[in-house]
């Protein structure tokens, strides 16, 4: 399995965000020290907020900061709600499965599965389990 590129970047931002709780912070910040676009980062802000993770602030001292503690989030839940699509293999989806041996494959049982505790691992972490040293952390990110 593989995330996108846009979930890759949310995770990124909250991480980033968690390490840099003493204010808001530009997404121009974020994308250069975490080594993003920073039009796309516009993009994967702009869900995160809709999703209640971040809070953005317009004006002069504007930016964007966690809108909930650290401890709060779960990593499985971002993944779930930056993920376009779960559907491992094309007969996860029963309205584009074009499969002919859908209906008596032992495999799709087995990635449904194994789907189900890589997401079972990620809802064990949250935000807070991976910035427990915020200095180290901070201090890998070009500046």
């Amino acid at each position: 399995m593989r995330l996108t590129r846009h979930t890759d970047n949310a995770l990124r931002c909250l991480t980033y965000l968690a390490i840099h709780t003493d204010g808001p912070v530009t997404a121009g910040e974020i994308a250069r020290r975490m080594r993003m676009s920073e039009d796309h980062l516009a993009k994967v802000i702009a869900r995160l907020s809709q999703r209640g993770y971040v809070e953005t602030l317009r004006g002069r001292a504007g930016g964007v900061k966690l809108a909930r503690p650290a401890k709060d989030i779960r990593i499985g839940d971002v993944v779930r709600e930056t993920e376009d699509n779960l559907c491992l293999v094309e007969c996860f989806n029963p309205e584009t499965n074009q499969c002919p041996i859908a209906q008596t494959c032992a495999l799709a049982g087995i990635l449904d599965n194994a789907l189900r505790d890589f997401l079972a691992a990620l809802d064990a972490v949250t935000l807070a389990d991976l910035v427990k040293y915020p200095k180290e952390l901070d201090e890998l990110m070009p500046a």
